[in-house]
């Protein structure tokens, strides 16, 4: 009995300064920003994307490799906050389409090869952003999209290299 009530009164203060640790969280929170975008040297304005295209990477791929992503309610709460500034500054230094227009010929047919790869592998989207956004996952028809149109403008680009 003395045990049990011992092992009660450490889990009751464990939880409370768990609780405190998670309020005091919610006054740390981490820069979200979306970067001032200079309309020449987005994606858009560099190369062809069809329409179908656009709206395949506005739903699936704009919110992390972009200087427009939409931050929803959550993304306010810590420490889930800190998680998503790390992952979206991550996607933004992999692949970052509001500046495809700084990008060498050489790196942006690096970027047309890898959107395909990663699309096929279904490493893109990430599957925990796809858990949260279900209208992020990709059909293969959608991945076939993709990969068709990167295939031919990386072609375009090397004929350029070469």
């Amino acid at each position: 009995m003395f045990n049990q009530k011992r092992l009660k009164k450490w889990i009751a203060i464990i939880g409370l300064v768990l609780l405190i640790v998670l309020a005091v969280a919610q006054f740390i929170q981490p820069g979200f920003s979306n970067p001032a975008i200079n309309e020449t040297e987005t994606l858009e304005a560099s190369i062809n994307v069809p329409a179908a295209v656009s709206g395949i990477l506005e739903r699936s791929c704009i919110d992390c490799h972009s200087n427009r992503t939409r931050y929803p309610w959550y993304s306010r709460i810590s420490p889930v906050s800190w998680f998503m500034y790390n992952h979206i500054q991550e996607g933004r230094r992999e692949l970052n389409f509001s500046i495809w227009g700084t990008y060498s010929p050489k790196r942006k047919a690096k970027k047309l090869e890898e959107i395909c790869e990663q699309v096929k592998g279904k490493e893109m989207p990430l599957p925990s952003y796809t858990w949260l956004h279900r209208d992020a996952a990709l059909s293969d028809e959608e991945i076939s999209t993709l990969c068709n149109w990167s295939n031919s403008e990386k072609m375009l680009i090397e004929t350029t290299i070469n």
